[in-house]
């Protein structure tokens, strides 16, 4: 749990920096890609990425851009790309504007009352999570991985 803004405003920008490449990774003809059949997708998984930071923002009391729950999974990598960077910079600009009272006021999550600060970790653990699953993918697909928390193979 946060109970420093500053510091949650730092873990996101570095999170997102590191998302940010992942997703830059991604080409068109590899959205489909899925570790099996009918499991989650490389496009569906950015797509997800772009959803879930604006839904725990909300959650939080960020005003953030948004995508609707039934918007399509984008057919180009570059659009899934450009809605993360505009909700990455909605939630640093919101995220500046926190005190450290405002972490500890309890939200309405997922699963009841949460503290903001913790929905805020949350956040980033979720994007730690699919990130993990979209190197893989990645891999599976053939595309560079890039090094987002240390050296790829890419990168030897």
């Amino acid at each position: 749990m946060y109970r420093q803004a500053d510091d949650f405003l730092q873990e996101w920008t570095m999170a997102a920096e590191g998302t940010l490449k992942v997703l830059q990774a991604v080409t068109d003809d590899k959205l489909d890609q899925s570790i099996v059949e009918g499991h989650s997708t490389l496009g569906w998984l950015g797509w997800h990425l772009v959803g879930a930071a604006g839904y725990f923002s909300y959650l939080a009391g960020l005003k953030v851009p948004m995508i609707r729950q039934e918007d399509p999974v984008p057919t180009s990598a570059v659009e899934i790309v450009q809605a993360y960077v505009k909700v990455v910079n909605g939630i640093k600009e919101e995220a500046a504007k926190l005190s450290n009272e405002d972490l500890l006021e309890v939200v309405n999550g997922f699963k009841g009352p949460i503290p903001k600060g913790a929905l805020l970790r949350a956040l980033i653990d979720h994007q730690t999570h699919h990130r993990g699953q979209m190197t893989v993918l990645l891999r599976q697909a053939g595309l560079p991985v890039p090094g987002v928390m240390g050296p790829t193979k890419e990168m030897q």
